[in-house]
Protein backbone atom coordinates (compact mmCIF):
# COMPACT_ATOMS: atom_id res chain seq x y z
CA UNK A 1 0.00 0.00 0.00
CA UNK A 2 1.12 3.53 -0.75
CA UNK A 3 0.80 4.85 2.80
CA UNK A 4 1.73 8.39 1.81
CA UNK A 5 -1.12 8.45 -0.72
CA UNK A 6 -3.48 6.90 1.83
CA UNK A 7 -2.65 9.68 4.30
CA UNK A 8 -3.15 12.31 1.63
CA UNK A 9 -6.55 10.85 0.71
CA UNK A 10 -7.61 10.73 4.37
CA UNK A 11 -6.65 14.38 4.91
CA UNK A 12 -8.43 15.52 1.74
CA UNK A 13 -11.61 13.67 2.69
CA UNK A 14 -11.50 15.15 6.19
CA UNK A 15 -10.92 18.67 4.81
CA UNK A 16 -13.59 18.50 2.12
CA UNK A 17 -16.21 16.54 4.00
CA UNK A 18 -16.98 14.05 1.27
CA UNK A 19 -15.41 11.30 -0.79
CA UNK A 20 -16.69 12.84 -4.01
CA UNK A 21 -15.13 16.27 -3.38
CA UNK A 22 -11.82 14.66 -2.44
CA UNK A 23 -11.93 12.50 -5.56
CA UNK A 24 -12.38 15.56 -7.79
CA UNK A 25 -9.51 17.41 -6.12
CA UNK A 26 -7.19 14.39 -6.25
CA UNK A 27 -8.22 13.51 -9.82
CA UNK A 28 -9.12 9.92 -8.96
CA UNK A 29 -12.31 7.88 -8.88
CA UNK A 30 -14.57 7.82 -5.83
CA UNK A 31 -14.01 4.06 -5.61
CA UNK A 32 -10.24 4.59 -5.45
CA UNK A 33 -10.65 7.16 -2.70
CA UNK A 34 -12.79 4.69 -0.74
CA UNK A 35 -10.16 2.00 -1.23
CA UNK A 36 -7.35 4.21 0.08
CA UNK A 37 -9.47 5.13 3.10
CA UNK A 38 -10.11 1.47 3.86
CA UNK A 39 -6.40 0.71 3.57
CA UNK A 40 -5.57 3.66 5.83
CA UNK A 41 -7.95 2.38 8.49
CA UNK A 42 -6.56 -1.13 8.14
CA UNK A 43 -3.03 0.23 8.58
CA UNK A 44 -3.78 2.18 11.78
CA UNK A 45 -6.15 -0.51 13.05
CA UNK A 46 -9.12 1.74 13.90
CA UNK A 47 -12.07 3.40 12.17
CA UNK A 48 -11.18 7.00 11.27
CA UNK A 49 -14.47 8.26 9.83
CA UNK A 50 -18.15 7.91 10.60
CA UNK A 51 -19.90 7.37 7.26
CA UNK A 52 -23.61 8.07 6.73
CA UNK A 53 -25.60 8.66 3.56
CA UNK A 54 -25.58 12.42 4.22
CA UNK A 55 -22.21 13.31 5.75
CA UNK A 56 -18.83 12.22 7.02
CA UNK A 57 -17.36 13.01 10.41
CA UNK A 58 -14.18 12.11 12.24
CA UNK A 59 -14.18 9.46 14.92
CA UNK A 60 -12.18 10.27 18.08
CA UNK A 61 -9.34 8.20 16.62
CA UNK A 62 -9.65 10.08 13.35
CA UNK A 63 -9.41 13.42 15.16
CA UNK A 64 -6.19 12.20 16.80
CA UNK A 65 -4.78 10.84 13.55
CA UNK A 66 -5.54 13.84 11.31
CA UNK A 67 -2.98 16.35 12.71
CA UNK A 68 -0.29 13.66 12.71
CA UNK A 69 -0.98 12.91 9.05
CA UNK A 70 -0.77 16.62 8.26
CA UNK A 71 2.58 16.83 10.05
CA UNK A 72 3.98 13.84 8.18
CA UNK A 73 2.80 15.18 4.81
CA UNK A 74 4.34 18.57 5.60
CA UNK A 75 7.66 16.88 6.41
CA UNK A 76 7.60 14.99 3.13
CA UNK A 77 6.82 18.22 1.26
CA UNK A 78 9.70 20.02 2.98
CA UNK A 79 12.05 17.15 2.12
CA UNK A 80 11.05 17.22 -1.54
CA UNK A 81 11.51 20.98 -1.62
CA UNK A 82 14.98 20.68 -0.11
CA UNK A 83 16.19 18.20 -2.73
CA UNK A 84 14.44 19.73 -5.75
CA UNK A 85 16.82 20.53 -8.58
CA UNK A 86 17.66 24.08 -9.68
CA UNK A 87 16.28 23.22 -13.10
CA UNK A 88 12.74 22.98 -11.70
CA UNK A 89 10.58 25.78 -13.06
CA UNK A 90 7.09 26.86 -11.99
CA UNK A 91 4.33 25.38 -14.12
CA UNK A 92 0.57 25.04 -14.03
CA UNK A 93 -2.46 27.04 -12.93
CA UNK A 94 -2.66 29.10 -9.73
CA UNK A 95 -6.03 30.33 -8.47
CA UNK A 96 -5.69 33.53 -6.44
CA UNK A 97 -8.23 35.70 -4.67
CA UNK A 98 -8.06 39.17 -3.11
CA UNK A 99 -10.15 42.31 -2.68
CA UNK A 100 -11.31 44.39 -5.63
CA UNK A 101 -9.29 47.44 -4.56
CA UNK A 102 -5.97 45.68 -3.93
CA UNK A 103 -6.40 43.38 -6.90
CA UNK A 104 -7.08 46.16 -9.39
CA UNK A 105 -4.46 48.52 -7.97
CA UNK A 106 -1.51 46.16 -7.46
CA UNK A 107 -2.08 42.42 -7.76
CA UNK A 108 -3.26 42.44 -11.37
CA UNK A 109 -0.03 44.01 -12.61
CA UNK A 110 2.03 41.75 -10.33
CA UNK A 111 0.55 38.50 -11.66
CA UNK A 112 0.86 39.83 -15.22
CA UNK A 113 4.58 40.31 -14.71
CA UNK A 114 4.84 36.91 -13.02
CA UNK A 115 3.33 34.95 -15.92
CA UNK A 116 5.57 36.88 -18.32
CA UNK A 117 8.61 35.68 -16.36
CA UNK A 118 7.29 32.10 -16.19
CA UNK A 119 5.71 31.16 -19.54
CA UNK A 120 4.58 27.75 -18.29
CA UNK A 121 2.25 29.28 -15.70
CA UNK A 122 -1.24 30.76 -15.70
CA UNK A 123 -3.25 32.62 -13.05
CA UNK A 124 -7.00 32.70 -12.40
CA UNK A 125 -7.54 35.90 -10.38
CA UNK A 126 -10.79 36.24 -8.44
CA UNK A 127 -11.59 39.67 -6.95
CA UNK A 128 -14.27 39.57 -4.26
CA UNK A 129 -15.12 41.48 -1.09
CA UNK A 130 -15.44 38.43 1.15
CA UNK A 131 -13.26 35.82 2.79
CA UNK A 132 -13.20 32.90 0.36
CA UNK A 133 -13.17 29.34 1.70
CA UNK A 134 -9.93 28.14 0.09
CA UNK A 135 -10.71 24.44 0.31
CA UNK A 136 -14.35 24.53 -0.83
CA UNK A 137 -13.70 26.97 -3.69
CA UNK A 138 -10.41 25.35 -4.73
CA UNK A 139 -8.37 28.51 -4.31
CA UNK A 140 -4.61 28.13 -3.97
CA UNK A 141 -3.74 31.54 -2.55
CA UNK A 142 -5.64 34.38 -0.90
CA UNK A 143 -4.03 37.79 -0.48
CA UNK A 144 -5.71 39.17 2.64
CA UNK A 145 -5.34 42.44 4.52
CA UNK A 146 -5.97 41.75 8.18
CA UNK A 147 -4.61 41.44 11.70
CA UNK A 148 -6.92 38.52 12.43
CA UNK A 149 -5.57 35.46 10.68
CA UNK A 150 -7.38 32.12 10.53
CA UNK A 151 -5.35 29.73 12.74
CA UNK A 152 -6.32 26.83 10.47
CA UNK A 153 -4.54 28.39 7.48
CA UNK A 154 -0.90 29.16 6.78
CA UNK A 155 0.07 32.77 6.19
CA UNK A 156 3.17 34.48 4.85
CA UNK A 157 3.49 38.21 5.37
CA UNK A 158 3.90 40.09 2.09
CA UNK A 159 3.78 43.74 3.17
CA UNK A 160 2.32 46.28 5.60
CA UNK A 161 -0.94 48.08 4.88
CA UNK A 162 -0.98 51.64 6.22
CA UNK A 163 -3.94 54.00 6.08
CA UNK A 164 -4.44 57.72 5.74
CA UNK A 165 -7.29 59.84 7.06
CA UNK A 166 -8.07 62.33 4.34
CA UNK A 167 -10.64 64.50 2.61
CA UNK A 168 -10.84 66.64 -0.48
CA UNK A 169 -9.52 70.23 -0.27
CA UNK A 170 -13.05 71.42 -1.11
CA UNK A 171 -14.55 69.58 1.86
CA UNK A 172 -11.90 70.90 4.25
CA UNK A 173 -12.31 74.45 2.97
CA UNK A 174 -16.06 74.16 3.50
CA UNK A 175 -16.12 72.31 6.84
CA UNK A 176 -12.70 73.08 8.30
CA UNK A 177 -9.87 70.75 9.32
CA UNK A 178 -10.45 68.71 12.51
CA UNK A 179 -7.94 69.82 15.16
CA UNK A 180 -8.02 66.58 17.18
CA UNK A 181 -8.68 62.99 16.27
CA UNK A 182 -11.63 63.01 18.69
CA UNK A 183 -13.28 65.65 16.48
CA UNK A 184 -13.92 62.93 13.89
CA UNK A 185 -16.89 61.87 16.00
CA UNK A 186 -18.59 65.15 14.99
CA UNK A 187 -17.83 64.83 11.28
CA UNK A 188 -19.34 62.97 8.37
CA UNK A 189 -17.01 59.98 8.08
CA UNK A 190 -17.15 57.63 5.09
CA UNK A 191 -16.81 54.14 6.54
CA UNK A 192 -16.01 50.63 5.35
CA UNK A 193 -18.71 48.05 5.95
CA UNK A 194 -16.29 45.41 7.28
CA UNK A 195 -13.40 47.40 8.72
CA UNK A 196 -13.85 50.26 11.18
CA UNK A 197 -17.49 50.86 10.32
CA UNK A 198 -18.20 52.55 13.65
CA UNK A 199 -14.77 52.75 15.32
CA UNK A 200 -11.49 54.03 13.91
CA UNK A 201 -8.31 52.96 15.72
CA UNK A 202 -5.24 55.16 16.04
CA UNK A 203 -1.96 55.40 17.87
CA UNK A 204 -0.98 58.71 19.47
CA UNK A 205 2.26 59.15 21.40
CA UNK A 206 2.58 55.38 21.54
CA UNK A 207 -0.87 54.90 23.05
CA UNK A 208 -3.98 53.45 21.36
CA UNK A 209 -6.86 55.82 20.71
CA UNK A 210 -10.26 54.57 19.55
CA UNK A 211 -12.69 57.07 18.03
CA UNK A 212 -16.37 56.32 17.34
CA UNK A 213 -17.34 57.51 13.86
CA UNK A 214 -20.43 57.64 11.70
CA UNK A 215 -21.55 59.09 8.39
CA UNK A 216 -24.06 58.95 5.58
CA UNK A 217 -22.05 56.72 3.23
CA UNK A 218 -20.74 53.23 3.97
CA UNK A 219 -19.47 50.70 1.45
CA UNK A 220 -17.69 47.37 1.31
CA UNK A 221 -15.30 48.56 -1.39
CA UNK A 222 -12.47 51.09 -1.04
CA UNK A 223 -12.99 52.55 -4.52
CA UNK A 224 -16.51 53.70 -3.56
CA UNK A 225 -15.28 55.46 -0.41
CA UNK A 226 -12.40 56.98 -2.34
CA UNK A 227 -14.77 58.36 -4.99
CA UNK A 228 -17.05 59.82 -2.33
CA UNK A 229 -14.11 61.50 -0.60
CA UNK A 230 -12.82 62.90 -3.90
CA UNK A 231 -16.23 64.42 -4.51
CA UNK A 232 -16.26 66.18 -1.15
CA UNK A 233 -18.76 63.96 0.66
CA UNK A 234 -16.77 63.61 3.89
CA UNK A 235 -13.65 62.26 5.61
CA UNK A 236 -12.37 58.78 4.79
CA UNK A 237 -9.78 56.41 6.20
CA UNK A 238 -8.27 54.85 3.08
CA UNK A 239 -5.43 52.38 2.58
CA UNK A 240 -2.39 54.15 1.21
CA UNK A 241 -2.04 51.52 -1.53
CA UNK A 242 -5.20 53.03 -3.03
CA UNK A 243 -5.12 56.66 -1.89
CA UNK A 244 -1.43 57.50 -2.39
CA UNK A 245 -1.82 58.71 -5.96
CA UNK A 246 -4.70 61.01 -5.04
CA UNK A 247 -2.74 62.43 -2.11
CA UNK A 248 0.32 63.00 -4.32
CA UNK A 249 -1.85 64.78 -6.89
CA UNK A 250 -3.39 67.01 -4.22
CA UNK A 251 -6.90 65.68 -4.79
CA UNK A 252 -7.05 64.32 -1.23
CA UNK A 253 -5.43 66.04 1.73
CA UNK A 254 -4.16 64.03 4.75
CA UNK A 255 -5.27 65.33 8.14
CA UNK A 256 -4.42 64.68 11.80
CA UNK A 257 -0.72 63.84 11.30
CA UNK A 258 -0.25 63.55 15.08
CA UNK A 259 -2.19 60.26 15.05
CA UNK A 260 -1.28 57.13 13.11
CA UNK A 261 -4.12 54.89 11.91
CA UNK A 262 -3.91 51.24 12.86
CA UNK A 263 -1.64 49.25 10.55
CA UNK A 264 -2.66 45.91 9.06
CA UNK A 265 -0.66 43.11 7.50
CA UNK A 266 -0.92 42.02 3.88
CA UNK A 267 -0.63 38.23 3.87
CA UNK A 268 -0.47 35.43 1.37
CA UNK A 269 -2.73 32.76 2.87
CA UNK A 270 -2.94 29.13 1.76
CA UNK A 271 -4.38 25.91 3.10
CA UNK A 272 -1.41 23.59 3.64
CA UNK A 273 2.33 23.17 3.23
CA UNK A 274 2.01 19.54 2.24
CA UNK A 275 3.26 18.92 -1.28
CA UNK A 276 3.28 22.67 -1.82
CA UNK A 277 3.38 23.30 -5.59
CA UNK A 278 6.44 25.07 -6.88
CA UNK A 279 4.24 27.67 -8.59
CA UNK A 280 2.71 28.66 -5.23
CA UNK A 281 6.08 28.93 -3.49
CA UNK A 282 7.46 30.87 -6.44
CA UNK A 283 4.49 33.28 -6.48
CA UNK A 284 4.85 33.97 -2.76
CA UNK A 285 8.55 34.74 -3.21
CA UNK A 286 7.70 37.01 -6.14
CA UNK A 287 5.05 38.91 -4.19
CA UNK A 288 7.33 39.42 -1.18
CA UNK A 289 9.97 40.92 -3.45
CA UNK A 290 7.39 42.97 -5.35
CA UNK A 291 5.28 44.24 -2.46
CA UNK A 292 7.47 43.86 0.62
CA UNK A 293 8.73 47.44 0.63
CA UNK A 294 5.15 48.79 0.22
CA UNK A 295 6.17 50.75 -2.90
CA UNK A 296 2.95 52.78 -2.81
CA UNK A 297 4.21 54.42 0.42
CA UNK A 298 7.34 55.84 -1.17
CA UNK A 299 7.19 59.64 -0.86
CA UNK A 300 6.27 61.57 -3.95
CA UNK A 301 6.29 65.29 -4.48
CA UNK A 302 2.80 66.69 -4.04
CA UNK A 303 1.59 69.99 -5.50
CA UNK A 304 1.22 72.89 -3.10
CA UNK A 305 -2.29 73.37 -1.76
CA UNK A 306 -4.01 76.57 -0.64
CA UNK A 307 -4.42 76.94 3.12
CA UNK A 308 -7.71 75.82 4.65
CA UNK A 309 -9.43 76.90 7.79
CA UNK A 310 -9.07 74.91 11.02
CA UNK A 311 -12.03 74.17 13.25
Amino acid sequence: MDRLKAMQVFVEVADRGSLSAAAVHLDMSRAMVSRYLAEMEQWVGVRLLHRTTRRLSLTPAGAETLPRCRQMLDMVGDLRSAVSTPEDTPRGLLRITTSMSFGSRHLASAVTDYVKQHPGTSVDLMLVERAVNLVEERVDLAVRITNDLDPNLIARKLAVCRSVVCASPEYLAREGVPARVEDLSLRNCLTHSYFGKSLWRFERDGQPVDVPVSGNISANEVSVLSRAALEGAGIAMLPTYYAAEYVAAGRLKPILPQCKPQELGIYGVYASRRQMPLILRSMLDFLVERLGSAPWDKPAAAPSMPPVATS
